[in-house]
């Protein structure tokens, strides 16, 4: 079984795992019809925490500014968008046209300008984490974490400051409405959060099949022992670079998506908080699992809005509801990262994978019998697995997990 699974292609494991997060987006926007806002906002932040989770989990690298590549690409993809849309790439609505139109009488931009402005955007993203990658792989640790920081800190407000940006009010972008018949068969928002989903599937099948090949394999060389990795010819800087660049591209896709999925770039949507957040979700995911960073999502956007429904059913005052609404959820986030920290420091699914590895062995005891009494214990060899006899060295765990 385990010779199978080595032999699989990465680039069909890839495009599985797409496929499934694909299938299952596009049945909870049928079952949860009334959170298409929350469900494209957790498709948006996923693929800007897959990328933060291969640079942490698999080059070693931490980033706090992963809401300002994400602010990048946004107002890249508006800009874009936008001046596609002066230039008269638009498209008329229906003649007669009702219902969803009646508030579009002016024309809207064509369909095929929305890829074209998020590649412009998530390019925008990779060339500004390409300048900063290049003072961050000479970094490490607290140094690192700060560079970061202070470029996060700094986007929103020069975002606010620049009037051709929209200031503080944002900037309002003329996206494309979802093409008839489909646009009237399932509705705007269904539509719009279809295609934050396929950018999240091609975004997830590209990750699953980079990090198991040799490109994975070089980063955590890297990772473990960056002399060992030079002596053996991996270009150490090259691929630590390389892992900021995706991170930074797949941050500008997922504010590329934001903005189609809102009709606005406001910067008040990529502050400090956001770049918290999207960290939160890959710990209590797992550094370095792609499986865990869709988990970890989907705790972190769904913590704010329970919590605030929990709240407003609280008997107390409008102050008193509105403060803990808006402290409860950082307060909650906060107190579980600090326990998945202490309890589980590889996060929720490193924890359930050792439950059950540790359940394994047990079982395999039992239909084995004692050791020493069916299988006798040879002088030098240590029984706990087959990669230890001889040398004592502990058999490579995989960093990412599915």
């Amino acid at each position: 079984m385990d010779g199978t699974k080595a032999q699989l292609n990465p680039a069909a494991r890839g495009a599985v795992a797409g496929l499934v997060l694909l299938a299952a987006g596009v049945a909870a926007s049928y079952a949860l019809p009334d959170r298409l806002f929350a469900l494209g906002q957790v498709v948006a932040w996923l693929i800007a925490a897959a990328g933060l989770t291969v640079l942490i989990g698999l080059s070693g690298q931490l980033s706090l500014g992963q809401a300002g590549f994400m602010a990048t690409g946004a107002y890249a993809t508006a800009l874009t968008q936008n001046a596609l849309y002066a230039a008269g790439f638009t498209v008329a609505p229906p003649a007669g046209a009702g219902g969803r139109f009646a508030a579009a009488a002016a024309p809207t931009a064509a369909g095929w300008t929305l890829p074209v402005a998020l590649l412009a955007g998530v390019a925008a993203a990779a060339a500004v984490g390409a300048l900063l990658g290049l003072a961050a792989v000479r970094m490490r640790g607290a140094y690192l974490a700060g560079a970061t920081l202070v470029f996060g800190l700094i986007v929103t407000p020069v975002t606010a400051l620049v009037d051709a940006l929209g200031g503080e009010q944002g900037l309002r972008v003329h996206v494309p409405r979802a093409p008839d018949p489909v646009g009237s068969a399932v509705g705007e928002g269904r539509f719009r959060v279809w295609v934050a989903l396929v950018g999240a599937a091609l975004v997830l099948a590209v990750l699953t099949a980079a990090v198991r090949g040799r490109w994975g394999r070089d980063l955590r060389a890297a990772r473990d022992d960056e002399a060992a990795a030079a002596l053996v010819g991996i270009p150490v800087a090259r691929v630590r670079l390389g892992a900021f660049v995706v991170s930074a591209a797949t941050a500008g896709l997922g504010g590329g998506l934001y903005v189609y999925l809102t009709g606005t770039a406001l910067p008040g949507y990529f502050g400090l908080t956001t770049s918290l957040f999207l960290l939160v979700a890959v710990v209590l995911g797992g550094a370095g699992s792609l499986v865990g960073a869709v988990g970890g999502t989907l705790f972190v956007v769904a913590v704010p809005i329970v919590t605030t429904e929990v709240m407003s059913a609280v008997d107390a005052s409008p102050g008193l509801q509105a403060r803990l609404a808006g402290n409860a959820p950082l307060a909650l986030l906060g107190l579980c990262l600090v326990l998945v920290t202490l309890a589980t420091p590889g996060g929720l699914p490193g924890r359930l994978a050792r439950t059950t590895r540790s359940g394994r062995g047990r079982a395999d005891r039992g239909r084995s019998g004692r050791v020493g009494v069916d299988r006798p214990r040879s002088e030098g060899r240590d029984d706990r697995g087959p990669g230890r006899g001889g040398t004592g060295a502990r058999p490579p765990i995989p960093d990412v997990r599915e």
